[in-house]
């Protein structure tokens, strides 16, 4: 809008490898940070989809008797919280990152001697992608995660494995960090100038924490020709269709019955070992073409994803190509941490 930073900092970053939209299934052109947070106060509101901004000058916190306001603290210009996390019966008192870009709810950093250990119920899971490649961890649950007076019962979290957060320990208070599926739960202002954060309830305060049952992460990766049939698609339009073949707007038509349309390709790049997926016999490399009975290419890649957090018991049933091959699939959610 109206506001305007000049002389702004900007990174650019030269690694092929680095690539934020096939994971999410939608363009990223980049990241904003400290640079920007730091002039600002940033009102992130998750029930309506928004972020407001404002004159760190003039803005004033309001009275909020549903409200918590915690002091932030920085470390090489990142944001932590204190907050506590009840684990095998222990409450223990931790300092995390603020990641609102971590899709997971909570990362821990396994320490035996202040009792933060992943209980006996976890698994072995992908948990993403970091500068320095895929990272892996346990996960499990814990009793419960507070900030202050508000408590979440029984959530979900991820203990990474020690090599892949090496880099992650340089601050040595650090315990983890505080994920998306989290801070959705409420909806925040962040003050950097002052050092505050202020959360409040968000409409998904009480939605149940989920993960993914099946042990298959996928990814958007690039195109693939689709042959549809003239009664499955809206009508061309006023163009006339020779015999002969032609390409009109990136669709190449054959004849009047058919027709090649392009459309994503949704790929399996992690599969968790002995998940129902694997049991199943599906692999690494196989392109999701129907779920369900229903081609893919009508699903983003988050709602395709979504099928997979769904109740233990849920019946999957996937139709794959591998390497030209078709091949069909079917196994049932399993949930592990009950």
């Amino acid at each position: 809008g109206d506001a305007i930073k000049i002389d702004q900092d900007l990174y650019s970053v030269y690694n092929v490898n680095l690539n934020f939209a096939a994971r999410l299934g939608i363009p990223v052109h980049g990241i904003i940070g400290y640079d920007f947070f730091k002039d600002l106060v940033v009102e992130i509101n998750y029930s309506n989809n928004y972020i407001k901004i404002y004159d760190k000058k003039i803005y004033q916190f309001k009275d909020c008797k549903n409200c918590e306001t915690l002091k932030l603290d920085f470390f090489n210009k990142k944001p932590y919280l204190n907050a506590k996390v009840t684990v095998n019966k222990k409450d223990i008192s931790v300092k995390l990152l603020i990641d609102s870009g971590g899709s997971d709810a909570l990362w821990l950093f396994e320490n035996k001697t202040i009792g933060l250990i992943a209980s006996e119920n976890n698994f072995v899971d992908f948990l993403g992608h970091g500068l320095n490649g895929s990272v892996y961890g346990k996960r499990s649950k814990i009793e419960s995660f507070s900030i202050n007076s508000f408590e979440l019962p029984y959530a979900n979290v991820a203990f990474p494995d020690s090599i892949s957060i090496s880099s992650a320990k340089m601050f040595k208070d650090r315990n983890g960090s505080l994920a998306g599926n989290i801070l959705k739960r409420f909806n925040i202002i962040i003050d950097y100038n002052k050092a505050l954060i202020q959360f409040k309830k968000s409409k998904y305060f009480k939605e149940p924490f989920s993960y993914n049952k099946s042990g298959i992460e996928l990814e958007h990766d690039g195109i693939r020709l689709v042959q549809e049939s003239k009664n499955m698609v809206p009508d061309i339009g006023n163009i006339r269709l020779d015999q002969n073949e032609s390409t009109i707007g990136g669709q190449m038509v054959f004849n009047r019955q058919y027709r090649y349309a392009i459309k994503p390709a949704f790929t399996i790049v992690e599969l968790r070992k002995d998940s129902p997926a694997d049991k199943a016999g599906l692999q690494i490399g196989d392109i999701i073409l129907k779920i369900n009975s229903k081609e893919t290419f009508y699903y983003t890649l988050q709602e395709l994803t979504h099928y997979f957090y769904d109740k233990a018991g849920k019946v999957i049933r996937l139709k794959v190509d591998r390497e030209g091959r078709k091949l069909n699939f079917q196994f049932k959610l399993e949930n592990i941490l009950e």
